[in-house]
């Protein structure tokens, strides 16, 4: 079997998309810890587009790109599958995920501006919220997004609010009230209490120490 290790950044939150993927699909995996660095010699090297962690080492092979690789390990080991066999609900889940990576740099810009581009980010943010509450979710009963069991679009939407809540309190804002938004908060605490997920989260104090210092630099 051919080896397989994950390279990616403590508090990026992108890196644990893909140990959740790993984890549930019981696949054995190194981590290797990387410095939080956008000129590192593995980044220039296999991420040169973007700058950024994590990486999938497959034998001889490398993915980068979190969405990416969650692709690419559903379609490598299809036990515990991440997509549903159907082609509609696949091409709604890929909507949905294409929506959590074309929206969800809202709460970044919202991190790193103040003044006028900040009150513009915290709108934006809402309203991405709005549309995840009304239109993700809507009037579904399920537990996560389409169904039961966890799935990429939980893995998607998974980092939003762990990231938001400690943004929250460094920039001094409440979104994620439970009178707007009380299906979003229910699956928020759904998908936490799920065993995997609930182990492999970075530690909260920690992670708004890290981000309040990089927003200070």
């Amino acid at each position: 079997m051919e080896e397989v290790k994950l390279h990616g950044t403590s508090y990026n939150l992108f890196t644990y998309r893909v140990i959740w993927a790993l984890k549930l699909k019981g696949i054995n995996f190194d981590y290797i810890e990387e410095e939080h660095s956008d000129k590192g010699s593995l980044i220039m090297k296999y991420n040169p587009a973007f700058k950024r962690y994590p990486f999938l080492f497959h034998g001889e092979k490398v993915i980068s790109e979190s969405m990416v690789i969650l692709e690419y390990i559903e379609d490598t080991w299809p036990q515990n599958p991440l997509l549903h066999i159907h082609p509609l609900d696949r091409a709604i889940a890929r909507f949905w995920v294409k929506f959590a990576g074309d929206k969800g740099h809202c709460i970044g810009t919202m991190y790193y501006t103040t003044g006028e581009k900040q009150e513009k980010a915290i709108k934006e943010t809402i309203e991405m919220l709005k549309l995840i509450e009304e239109q993700a979710l809507g009037d579904q009963e399920n537990k996560f997004f389409g169904g039961e069991k966890i799935g990429i679009v939980d893995m998607a939407f998974g980092i939003i609010p762990h990231w938001l809540e400690v943004i929250e309190d460094i920039v001094g804002v409440k979104l994620l009230e439970p009178h707007t938004f009380p299906r979003l908060l229910n699956w928020v605490q759904n998908f936490k209490e799920e065993q995997v997920i609930k182990e492999n989260l970075p530690n909260r104090d920690e992670m708004f120490v890290f981000l309040k210092n990089q927003r200070e630099r």
